[in-house]
């Protein structure tokens, strides 16, 4: 609070965002452009796919099984007989849910383990961080397969054998921001008005914290998505027919050498949107990165 001329105490001006116009900035970024236009690609296929797909992709003709591409099936077709490019756009819809909802979930219980323990400190982060290092002495994929064997294959297991899996990366990192901007002045001032604890996380600590979380979300969806696959080939993922293109991967395994489009197809899909996902996050990076400048000079403030 400071003085006015007549004495009266004035509240301080309101905080200004310094960024605007964030999606224009990332739309300016040329990996920001090619990476948004991809995810939202898939996102609209998963949605929307089964109103596209030129065939069923849970029904063949058994009279074109294993059949080559053509016009009419433009990465074949399968042991079935069903057609491989209706396969894989099926299967984006498993892959979407996959990266976000997992994630989502890594990052929802990662945030709030690491803001707590950084910003109370002693036991409480000591017990906290232990959790994690527990977490992170199992190699990343190893830790997920025993999860699902635990919980059982599926879809929603495998999601919450992901997201538990990357709870520590999101954890490390909001805990180091979280600990960066404990002991500034700001914080300090809100302790001494009275804020209560629980306003400070939320108000004051979490908008720190949100945008490396932001980047490091948008990478961990590319390494989600690795995961997931994973699990499918080695049969962890959803069951049969449904498409997705781990199991796609895997079946095709058994005709890669008189049949290897079965694999061409799902393997583009997968790498194209793992691709999509690491260059939107370097781009979301970038922008939010206060010393970034793009080609058309520095972005503005206000």
């Amino acid at each position: 609070m400071t003085p006015n001329p007549n004495g009266a105490a004035v509240a301080p001006p309101a905080f200004k965002p310094q960024r605007q116009g964030f999606l224009a900035d990332l739309l300016r970024h040329k990996g920001g452009t090619f990476g948004l236009a991809v995810v939202v690609l898939f996102v609209l296929l998963a949605v929307f796919g089964r109103l596209v797909v030129p065939y069923d992709p849970n029904v063949g003709e058994l009279g074109s099984t294993l059949a080559g591409p053509s016009a009419q099936h433009w990465f074949g077709t399968d042991e079935l007989g069903r057609d491989t490019l209706s396969r894989v756009i099926d299967g984006s819809r498993i892959a979407v849910v996959v990266a976000f909802l997992s994630v989502a979930l890594a990052m929802l219980a990662g945030v709030v383990i690491g803001v707590v323990a950084g910003y109370f400190g002693g036991w409480v982060d000591t017990v906290l961080n232990r959790s994690q290092d527990v977490l992170f002495a199992f190699p990343t994929l190893l830790l997920a397969i025993i999860i699902v064997a635990v919980l059982g294959p599926g879809l929603i297991n495998a999601v919450l054998a992901i997201a538990i899996v990357y709870i520590p990366r999101f954890a490390r990192l909001a805990r180091a921001s979280a600990l960066s901007v404990k002991t500034s002045e700001y914080l300090d001032a809100a302790r001494l008005a009275g804020v209560s604890t629980t306003a400070i996380l939320v108000r004051h600590m979490l908008p720190n914290v949100l945008p490396a979380v932001i980047v490091l979300a948008a990478l961990s969806m590319s390494t989600a998505q690795l995961a997931y696959a994973s699990l499918s080939f080695l049969g962890l993922g959803v069951s049969p027919p449904q498409a997705d293109w781990g199991s796609m991967m895997s079946k095709a395994r058994d005709f890669i050498t008189f049949a290897p489009w079965l694999v061409i197809g799902p393997i583009a899909a997968l790498v194209l949107l793992m691709l999509a996902f690491n260059v939107l996050g370097d781009a979301i990076r970038d922008v939010l990165d206060p010393r970034h400048t793009t080609s058309t000079g520095p972005a503005t403030s206000v």
